[in-house]
């Protein structure tokens, strides 16, 4: 349990920017679901539509810090390539 001052208010801080970080990973993980879920009802344009979308969200949760910057680049990188793996 905290005892000093600065670490009482250390542990406010840590929860409400755990709060914060929990709604940004979720709301990256909704866009992501949209994009799969495209993916798999084998609809292209609807799937790219979809990742456009969801690729300012994924590139802000990892600007954030709320997840790692390669990441991120990783993530954008798969969903694309199973995007342009449908077209082929």
């Amino acid at each position: 349990m905290a005892n000093t001052k600065s670490a009482k208010k250390a542990v406010r801080q840590i929860s409400r920017r755990t709060e914060v970080n929990k709604s940004r990973r979720s709301r990256m993980r909704t866009f992501i679901r949209q994009v799969e879920t495209a993916i798999a009802a084998g609809d292209q344009a609807a799937a790219q539509e979809a990742l456009k979308a969801a690729q300012p969200q994924i590139a802000r949760a990892a600007q954030r810090g709320v997840i790692h910057r390669n990441t991120a680049a990783r993530r954008i990188s798969r969903l694309s390539a199973r995007i342009r793996a449908m077209g082929a």
